[in-house]
């Protein structure tokens, strides 16, 4: 079986990249661009892309549904174009599908995260087709792996475990 592709954004790409690459399944990541307006989007100019994460994953390790769970454990999904101190349409939160499966996956995740109570509002995760994703210049891949004590605003909350709704369970 081939490696599936996941695009998601959640706030400054660092942080989300440090986090995820080292998830069982994850094959490879890149940060970049994407879901804006800019053609070959830089970090200087951008426009109103946001600063995304494209992730190809093993299907037979790991499932897309996983790989959003943990995206919704990293990063706060309930404010508006914000994570921590960074503010602005380029930290919005947004799931990125790459076909009609990943869509419904995407939006009953959303609906278990909500149902949950896990968080203190309601989910502003956009989700959207995907569409081109520019790769951030070399200075931004694997940022943290290069300076351990850079910025960052994602984190792992501890036992944090997102049910699934009994709608989704009688539904499968």
């Amino acid at each position: 079986m081939s490696n599936e592709k996941a695009i998601l954004a959640g706030g400054c790409f660092w942080g989300m990249q440090d986090l995820i690459r080292r998830q069982p399944g994850v094959v490879a990541t890149r940060v970049g661009y994407t879901g804006g307006d800019v053609p070959n989007a830089t970090y200087r100019n951008h426009g109103t892309h946001a600063e995304g994460i494209e992730i190809l994953f093993d299907p037979a390790q790991t499932s897309y549904r996983r790989i959003l769970e943990f995206f919704f454990q990293i990063h706060d999904p309930t404010t508006p174009n914000r994570q921590g101190n960074d503010r602005g349409l380029s930290y919005r939160s947004a799931i990125y599908y790459t076909n009609e499966t990943q869509r419904r996956v995407a939006e009953d995740t959303i609906a278990d995260v909500n149902a949950s109570g896990l968080w203190p509002g309601k989910v502003v995760t956009e989700v959207a087709p995907e569409g081109p994703f520019w790769e951030a210049e070399p200075e931004h891949q694997d940022y943290l792996e290069r300076r351990p004590d850079g910025y960052t605003c994602h984190y792992v909350r501890p036992n944090w475990t997102l049910p699934v709704r009994e709608a989704a369970r009688q539904e499968a």
